[in-house]
C-alpha cells in the first residue's frame, strides 16, 4: 500500500494511486492560477493560505468520487478547485468572525493585514469559483448555490444559537452538517457529478460525503481537547479558550442538566471562566480530557463516520470504494 492524500489513506492499486496523485497535482496548480490577479497584493492575500498548506480533503474526495465514471473527465479539476476555493473563503472569514490570530500553523489573514483584507479576500475567492463554475454548466452553479445557502445558514445559525426548547446538541449537529458536511457533499457529488456517474452513484456519493464531512469536523472538536499536537494549526485548548462550545461541552453541560454533579458543575464553572489564562486552560483541558463527555463525543464521531461507511453499500467493489471507507476508518483515527 502507498500513502496518498490526508490522514495517511493507503491506496492498495497502482492506477488509482496515479489518478489520485495526479488529480491532487493538478488542483494544486489550479488553485495557484485561480488565485492570481493582476494586483499583486491581491494575489498575495488570496494566495495566503494556499500556500500554507492543508489536507486537501474535499479534492481529494472529488478524485475519488470521480472513479466511478470517467476520472480524466474535463470538469473534474476545476470543480476540485470550486470545492477548495470555496472552502479557503470561509476560512478567511471565519477567522474574521472568531479574530483568530493563527490558521495553518501562519498568522491569519486578519492579524497580518486586518479584518477587511481578509473578508474582501475571502470574497474575492468566491468571486473566482463562481467564474470556474459558470463554465461546468447550469447544474452545477446550482448545486453550488445550494451548498452555499446551506453553509451560510449553518454559520447564521451557530451565531443565533439554538431556539427555545430545542436540544443544543441537535442544534450544534445541524449547524455541522450546514457549515462542514454541505461543502463535503458537494465535493463528493462534483466529482461523481463532473465523471458521469449515473445518478444513484451521485447520490449515495452525496449521502457518504455529508455524514463523512460531519464525522470530520467532530473529530476536529476532540483533538481540540485530546491531541497534543493539533493538526489543524491549532493550539490544543483553541476552542475552549475562544469560548466556542463545541460537542465534549455541550456533552458536559447536558450531563449537568441530566444529573447535576457536583464535579460537573465545578468544570462548567471553569470553562466559563478567562480562559484567555494559561493556567485556567490547561486545567480546564486536563480535566475534559478525563471527562466522560469526551468518550461521549468520540461515540459521535464514530456514529457518523459509521454512517458514512454504510452510505457506500450500492456501491460496486472497487478500489476506489476501499478508500472511501478506509477515510472513514482515518477521520475515526484522528479522533482516537
Amino acid at each position: 500500500m502507498t500513502v496518498v492524500g490526508p490522514f495517511g489513506l493507503r491506496v492498495r492499486d497502482q492506477a488509482l494511486e496515479a489518478a489520485v496523485q495526479a488529480g491532487m497535482a493538478a488542483v494544486e496548480e489550479g488553485l495557484l492560477e485561480a488565485t492570481k490577479s493582476e494586483v499583486p497584493f491581491i494575489t498575495e492575500a488570496a494566495q495566503h493560505l494556499v500556500k500554507a498548506g492543508g489536507k486537501r480533503f474535499r479534492p481529494l474526495l472529488v478524485t475519488l468520487a470521480a472513479q466511478f465514471g470517467d476520472p480524466e473527465a474535463p470538469g473534474i479539476v476545476p470543480s476540485a478547485v470550486v470545492v477548495e476555493l470555496t472552502h479557503l473563503a470561509t476560512l478567511y472569514h471565519d477567522d474574521v468572525m472568531d479574530e483568530a490570530e493563527v490558521r495553518r500553523g501562519v498568522p491569519s489573514a486578519n492579524s497580518r493585514w486586518g479584518n477587511s483584507v481578509a473578508v474582501l479576500t475571502g470574497d474575492f475567492l468566491f468571486a473566482r469559483a463562481s467564474h470556474i463554475l459558470a463554465d461546468l454548466g447550469p447544474e452545477a452553479v446550482r448545486v453550488q448555490a445550494e451548498a452555499f445557502e446551506r453553509l451560510v445558514t449553518g454559520q447564521i445559525l451557530e451565531t443565533a444559537g439554538p431556539s427555545d426548547g430545542r436540544s443544543p446538541i441537535d442544534h450544534y449537529l445541524d449547524v455541522l452538517a450546514g457549515k462542514t458536511g454541505s461543502l463535503v457533499a458537494v465535493a463528493c457529488r462534483f466529482g461523481a457529478m463532473m465523471s458521469g456517474a449515473d445518478d444513484q452513484v451521485v447520490d449515495v456519493l452525496t449521502q457518504y460525503g455529508e455524514r463523512l464531512g460531519v464525522a470530520f469536523q467532530l473529530a476536529d472538536d476532540v483533538l481540540d481537547i485530546a491531541s497534543e499536537s493539533s493538526d489543524s494549526g491549532k493550539t490544543p485548548g483553541t476552542d475552549l479558550r475562544e469560548g466556542i462550545a463545541t460537542l465534549p461541552v455541550l456533552r458536559l453541560r447536558e450531563r449537568v442538566r441530566r444529573l447535576g454533579l457536583p464535579e460537573d458543575v465545578a468544570l462548567c464553572e471553569l470553562l466559563d471562566s478567562d480562559l484567555t489564562d494559561e493556567a485556567r486552560l490547561a486545567e480546564a483541558v486536563a480535566r475534559l480530557r478525563v471527562h466522560p463527555a469526551l468518550e461521549e463525543a468520540r461515540a459521535d464521531t464514530v456514529r457518523y463516520a459509521q454512517e458514512a461507511r454504510a452510505a457506500l453499500t450500492p456501491l460496486p467493489e472497487c478500489e476506489a470504494r476501499t478508500a472511501l471507507v478506509h477515510l472513514c476508518d482515518a477521520v475515526v483515527h484522528r479522533a482516537g
